[in-house]
């Protein structure tokens, strides 16, 4: 048997996304065994008194600090996961790489592809390995449709549909939390839904967005100051006064892809009924796939035009043989869920660390998804086509 070595994790920021992280650490030698690695929670890092107390008295960790310069120089951290909100990525991050510790940060990597990009390069520049939270990727429906579209089976790509329509902002009497901030999100929905749908078209289909063009509109302009912090997007209390939503809630995208084909992408975090409708659908000269997130435990795909009387779509539900579906569960009709992509996040990032070969989604992909965000902002501005422009270093959604 292979020994274990064992690696310290730090958490900054114990929100919802932070526990899911500390979460997947612990399921990761359960799940993927051949992994040769044990997992500290050594550290974490929250402002909130409460959250630190219960790194320690409920989740594992050794220890909780307020302040991520004490959990990124903590010399028993070796790898950093940077969970905080989108304006504090930036920094974080960039004090990790200056410490040379490995990181996995949540998308997007900051406010603008010029945070993204410096992310990149410093990361490149001192040979770490990253990870971004672009769990979708990770499904198993997912991950067998690119092995359909890999070897041909859907004949040539010409276009593909996204749209990634959720609910979770449609209250106006939501509170107005960073969320709607340009200085501290940057853009709305392009940067907290839409990077998502950038990132796994361009995996499924192993090439890059080009040019778009693209519209957005705000349709819930003022929302009511918070009075009290809650987690994620629940568990706030807010005041009567109202406060101005400066970001977009809404965006629509033409893009074009490097070999030609061409994408329809939509997003909304205020929509009223879809409570988390992300769906890809990918059409070529021979075939098509259709996944939606909302039922991420099938794909459906149309292979052929000659099926006679059951021409049409085959719904094929997740078994052993979609990769990494029977790490989880025994056999088709067994459900996994959100939290399991996440383990299969893990694996890849600390195989990665291990190995230091980068087996994840990167800082470079995140990179990627950012300069493609840009370019949907600019020619929302201006009503014009916009180039997206290239970006350098490990990406992996071509590989």
């Amino acid at each position: 048997m292979t020994e274990k070595k064992t690696i310290g994790a730090g958490i900054v920021s114990l929100g919802w996304m932070g526990r899911l992280h500390a979460r997947a650490y612990r399921a990761l030698g359960e799940r993927f065994p051949e992994v040769a690695a044990d997992i500290r929670l050594v550290s974490c890092c929250d402002v909130l008194e409460e959250n630190r107390r219960q790194a320690v008295d409920v989740l594992g960790f050794e220890r909780a600090v307020e302040d991520y310069h004490e959990l990124i120089n903590d010399p028993e951290v070796d790898v950093v996961d940077i969970c905080a909100p989108n304006f504090l990525h930036h920094e974080i991050a960039m004090a990790a790489i200056e410490a040379g510790k490995p990181f996995w940060i949540e998308k997007p990597m900051g406010i603008s592809a010029e945070q993204s990009a410096d992310i990149a390069r410093g990361a490149e520049a001192k040979g770490l390995i990253t990870s971004v939270g672009f769990n979708y990727r990770h499904v198993p429906a997912v991950q067998y449709a690119r092995q359909l579209i890999a070897e041909g089976r859907l004949g040539r790509i010409t276009n593909a549909r996204v749209w990634l329509i959720a609910d979770y902002a449609s209250d106006p009497k939501g509170p107005l939390t960073w969320r709607y901030e340009k200085g501290r999100a940057g853009a709305g929905v392009v940067l907290d839904l839409m990077g998502h749908g950038e990132d796994l078209v361009q995996y499924l289909l192993k090439d890059r967005i080009t040019e778009v063009t693209a519209l957005t509109d705000t349709f819930i302009d003022q929302r009511p100051k918070p009075l009290k912090a809650g987690i994620g997007h629940s568990g706030w209390v807010v005041s009567d006064e109202l406060g101005p939503v400066e970001n977009e809630d809404y965006c629509a995208i033409i893009a074009r892809f490097s070999r030609g084909a061409v994408c329809t992408m939509e997003s909304s975090r205020v929509s009223v009924g879809p409570r988390a409708e992300y769906i890809v659908e990918v059409y070529g000269t021979e075939g098509s796939i259709r996944w939606n997130f909302e039922d991420l435990n099938h794909i459906e795909v149309c292979l052929g035009r000659d099926n006679g009387a059951v021409q049409g779509y085959v719904k094929a539900m997740a078994a052993p043989d979609f990769p990494d579906f029977s790490r989880f569960q025994p056999g088709a009709g067994t459900s996994m869920g959100f939290d399991d992509m996440k383990v299969i996040e893990a694996a890849k990032f600390i195989s990665g660390v291990l190995d230091q070969t980068q087996y994840g989604p990167s800082a470079a992909d995140g990179w990627s998804a950012a300069e493609i965000d840009d370019a949907v902002v600019a020619s929302a501005s201006d009503h014009a086509w916009h180039q997206v422009r290239p970006v350098t270093g490990p990406t992996t959604y071509d590989k």
